[in-house]
């Protein structure tokens, strides 16, 4: 525990204002299911070191509790996460959101900055000639999001592109039905230009 609220303290005012809605056992279950079950691949403080699974540092509380809980119920499909929720109850997710929204989020630099700037088009305006709508319209123009969107910003390119074809199969039905629409219109320079851009947003 003193470990963990000395980390707080060094991430500055994000940090201690989201850890300040835990009460001290709250925060004591959240390093516990952190460190047993989330750190592998999201890291203690929700920044994966991996492309393939999503930065979590900075998300929603109220939306990463409310995927937790999807997962949990198999309404979202991934045979990674739904063992890892198994035994995990309701308050359990509420913490786990608190805890990863109160860390901080690093900034990133993409990968092609020259791609990123295609995505950077699409993100803010869309594509009015195939009727793609702009991701700023719901997720807004820094890509933070909101209790019921999630925040998009310095997400893993990678990350981004394999939620959009997920959308895009209906593998991903937990969330917004407009994604289905919205994915099957992106073109493949589209799809992979516009989660370059993404993961450059801080």
């Amino acid at each position: 525990m003193k470990r963990f609220l000395t980390m707080v303290a060094l991430f500055g005012g994000t940090a201690i204002a989201g850890a300040q809605t835990l009460a001290g056992a709250e925060l004591a279950r959240a390093e516990e299911i952190v460190q047993g079950k989330c750190f592998l691949c999201h890291g203690a403080d929700g920044e994966s070191s991996s492309p393939v699974f999503p930065r979590l540092a900075g998300q929603h509380a109220a939306y990463l509790a409310r995927q937790l809980s999807d997962y949990q119920t198999g309404k979202r499909k991934s045979s990674t996460m739904q063992p890892m929720v198994e035994g995990l109850s309701a308050s359990d997710f509420k913490v786990l959101g608190l805890y990863f929204a109160s860390r901080q989020a690093q900034p990133h630099s993409v990968e092609d900055a020259e791609l990123a700037q295609v995505g950077r088009f699409i993100f803010l305006r869309g594509n009015p000639f195939t009727g793609v709508a702009a991701c700023a319209s719901c997720h807004g123009v820094k890509g933070e999001g909101n209790e019921q969107l999630p925040r998009l910003a310095g997400q893993h390119a990678q990350y981004t592109e394999a939620q959009l074809r997920q959308f895009n199969k209906r593998e991903r039905n937990n969330d917004n039905a407009v994604m289905h629409s919205i994915a099957s219109k992106l073109s493949e320079l589209e799809l992979k230009s516009v989660s370059a851009y993404i993961s450059g947003l801080n």
